[in-house]
């Protein structure tokens, strides 16, 4: 990616977020959710996780000593909440079953 790209993919990104926060995109959605966010993230304060509570049946877990990136910081830790999340009832029952999604399009989750 060069410079541009990543100067221009972040400041997307930001004025997506600004016209609505992201916790407010997803409760719509009616979804099994997991947040993880670091402890030391400089990027987004782990306090922001709290907001994700406001999404129905929403999991939020804050990994202490971690930054941005806990799958690079603490893959044994972020694994455990992944498969922890993906066993959960909700989350089981999506991988599961089949998806019925329409005519000529893939029954796969």
């Amino acid at each position: 990616m060069t410079y541009h790209a990543l100067i221009a993919t972040s400041r997307a990104a930001e004025d997506y977020l600004g016209q609505r926060p992201l916790p407010d995109r997803l409760a719509p959605l009616a979804k099994p959710l997991l947040v993880i966010f670091g402890e030391r993230d400089r990027r987004w304060r782990a306090s922001s996780a709290e907001s994700y509570r406001a999404v129905a049946g929403a999991r939020v877990e804050v990994i202490p000593g971690v930054g941005h990136s806990p799958m690079l910081e603490d893959p044994p830790r972020t694994a455990d909440l992944l498969r922890a999340f993906a066993g959960s009832g909700p989350v089981q029952k999506i991988l599961e079953g089949r998806v019925d999604r329409g005519p000529g399009r893939s029954t796969l989750p």
